[in-house]
């Protein structure tokens, strides 16, 4: 079974040189490349972010789960009492 590579693309960013000279030592920390560590941050940075969206989301739906919940729950009893 082949395993698929996902499709790279080159850019030409400009980073501040502290930043810069941070992210080549922490690349030759971990022994990959300048692009990989440039990569995997801002992986997380996208990650962080769907979670905060989640997370927003849950908020908003979450009161509106619970009103449908209660209004259900006698619904739901009653069909179980008949049901057995």
């Amino acid at each position: 079974m082949q395993t698929r590579t996902p499709s790279i693309r080159k850019v030409t960013i400009s980073l501040p040189p502290n930043l810069l000279e941070f992210a080549d030592r922490q690349a030759e920390q971990m022994r990959i490349s300048r692009s990989e560590i440039i990569s995997r941050a801002l992986a997380q940075a996208k990650a962080a972010e769907e979670e905060r969206l989640a997370v927003e989301g849950y908020r908003f739906y979450s009161p509106e789960a619970s009103e449908f919940a209660e209004a259900s729950a006698r619904s739901s009893a009653e069909a179980l009492t008949h049901a057995g």
